[in-house]
């Protein structure tokens, strides 16, 4: 029995040290997936006044604006005065990013609408109630 689970074990063990490499990944390769991920994050939330953005460099630098233009490289981040930035998606180190969607807009609305009706109708349901 003894034998069985430390062979067991041993098996383990050996897969292990063996997967371990497969999931390293280069310094380089790590960089490529996380800029692919911002510039996947950036392409959601499109481009014009309304796709607003935080932006935190990996050099601590601190952004914010909207996103005016997005490319395969790059993106450009405009401030309220106007001015423009060009931020490589390697450079970002965080990001940040508000853009509701008209159907997200309009299910608000609904929502909203919908409470104030029931407030009304509970309203005037205790008031019929009470008199």
């Amino acid at each position: 029995m003894l034998k069985k689970v430390c062979s067991v074990i041993l098996s383990a063990l050996l897969l292990q040290a063996a997967a371990v490499p497969a999931f390293a990944g280069t310094k380089a390769e790590k960089e490529t997936k996380r800029a692919e991920k911002v510039r996947t994050q950036i392409a959601k939330l499109g481009t014009g006044k309304d796709a607003l953005i935080r932006v935190e460099l990996r050099d601590k630098t601190k952004l914010e604006g909207y996103v005016s233009e997005a490319g395969a490289e790059s993106f450009i981040v405009t401030n309220k005065a106007g001015v423009a930035t060009t931020v490589a998606y390697p450079q970002v180190g965080k990001v940040k990013g508000n853009n509701l969607s008209t159907g997200t807009k309009i299910a608000i609305g609904i929502g909203v609408a919908a409470a104030i009706v029931l407030l009304i109708l509970w309203h005037e349901y205790s008031e019929n109630e009470g008199g």
